[in-house]
């Protein structure tokens, strides 16, 4: 059964077994004492910091191991944001972040500081001037992810970086989708990343911090991982992240080049095989393994679960894979359509073979998706009003958008139809399906029950 979720998790690396077997044999003692089984652990533990210390692209003694990515990320975020107090409690991100960096930005602010989020384009990425224009005198720390975890695209690190360099401000980089595939551009002050991404164990994260950055660690210290990453190491897995992540790197471009390709024909074949889809994220500045698009008319859930039982594991960004009922912040930064939203991320030694069967597999399952939902081809008939309003109160995604799309043809080119919906999604996915299908979204008004979305018909 292939599975198409690395992103999520990676299969564990054949070296990161290995380096894990033979690290519950030698590596159990604490690396912290003297004797002979704890020199060798140290020994172990220091050879496994140098090692990711040289991928990171940083000196060993900035580098820390944590008990996960998300704890290296509240970490490195409380512990930037304390160091600089005395500059003020400004916090910087982009609206694209992993959730871990956007929780940390939350707590920061039900603390009494301010966070401002800078927006994206249509592909997902910054621009440096978007930092630029909200840095000021206040600002402690600012954040940036180097490759977005939902859609692929790649940050533009390096021209940021030089943006809060010139500023005074420390740029924070989550680095857990890129750094199995490459080294971070220069110009990061805190970097950090976990292991399960690349092929490591579970459990095991990075936190890296740059010697003059000024940095307090949020909680009791330690003796241990310099008092930034209190409590016993988890040393076997320590050892298998760092093996693994030097394997990964060594077969990166080779990888790199082979998937991208396979990447390239899933974006190219998906816009062709399936009606009413866009593919989302930067066609070109993007990871090379994964890709993301979103079918219109679709269950996102349903979708998901059908597709697994053609036997491909992939994920979503979609609202309607969550029991909360809401956008994607990613997709919903974007202003991309949410409803029927699929991740690809193939793992290292995916084949052609898989890649063809999966679009093979693919447009039937979105169609049968959609038939159990009533969708089909709108029958024409003449125009019966200038304006229309639908009652889509109770709909989830994506309902709303299909009786839309019903309707849309019963009024002349130039007439209006209001959709009144409860659903968030709706604030996401009507304005994405005018744009892919050619009508203007003219806006929504408040209503006492849910809000109403007019669209223009123009074709």
């Amino acid at each position: 059964m292939p599975y198409f979720d690395t992103a999520s998790a990676a299969p564990l690396h054949p070296v990161a077994r290995q380096a894990l077997q033979a690290a519950l044999d030698e590596g159990w003692a604490d690396p912290a004492r003297l004797y002979r089984e704890g020199r060798r652990a140290r020994l172990l533990l220091d050879a496994a910091r140098e090692a990711a210390a040289e991928a990171v692209g940083c000196r060993p003694d900035e580098l820390v191991f944590t008990p996960s990515g998300t704890h290296a990320v509240h970490t490195g975020v409380a512990g930037a944001l304390a160091g600089r107090r005395r500059v003020g409690g400004h916090l910087v991100v982009s609206a694209v972040e992993h959730s871990s960096v956007l929780h940390a930005a939350e707590a920061h602010e039900a603390a009494g500081g301010t966070v401002t989020q800078v927006p994206v384009d249509r592909a997902g990425a910054v621009s440096p001037a978007g930092y630029a224009s909200v840095l000021d005198a206040t600002t402690a720390l600012a954040c940036l992810q180097s490759a977005n975890h939902e859609v692929g695209t790649v940050q533009p690190v390096a021209e940021v970086a030089e943006v809060c360099a010139a500023a005074g401000v420390p740029l924070l980089v989550d680095a857990a989708q890129s750094l199995g595939w490459g080294p971070v551009e220069d110009g990061w002050s805190v970097l950090t990343a976990s292991a399960h991404k690349w092929g490591g164990p579970a459990g095991v994260g990075l936190l890296a911090v740059r010697k003059g950055v000024r940095f307090s660690p949020q909680f009791p210290a330690d003796e241990r991982e310099s008092g930034r990453s209190p409590g016993f190491t988890n040393l076997p897995a320590i050892v298998a992240a760092a093996a693994s992540l030097r394997a990964v790197r060594a077969e990166a471009d080779a990888e790199a080049a082979r998937l991208r390709i396979l990447v390239d024909r899933i974006r190219r074949r998906v816009a062709r095989l399936v009606p009413d889809v866009e593919v989302v994220g930067d066609p070109e500045r993007r990871l090379p393994h994964l890709v993301t698009f979103s079918c219109l008319y679709v269950d996102g859930e349903t979708l998901l679960h059908e597709l697994d039982r053609a036997g491909y594991s992939v994920s979503s960004g979609s609202s309607c894979t969550s029991s909360t009922l809401t956008p994607s912040h990613v997709l919903q930064a974007m202003g991309v359509l949410s409803e029927g939203n699929v991740r690809v991320s193939l793992p290292s030694g995916t084949t052609a073979q898989e890649v063809n069967g999966f679009l093979e597999v693919l447009p039937g399952v979105v169609a049968g998706v959609r038939a159990t939902l009533g969708v089909g081809e709108p029958v024409a008939v003449a125009p019966v009003s200038d304006a229309r309003e639908i009652d889509a109160l109770g709909l989830r995604c994506p309902q709303p958008v299909i009786e839309l799309a019903r309707v849309i043809g019963t009024v002349p080119v130039g007439g209006t139809v209001t959709v009144l919906s409860d659903d968030e999604v709706a604030r996401l996915d009507i304005p994405a399906w005018c744009t892919m299908r050619g009508h203007t979204y003219v806006g929504e008004a408040p209503r006492p029950v849910g809000v109403a979305y007019t669209v223009r018909r123009e074709v």
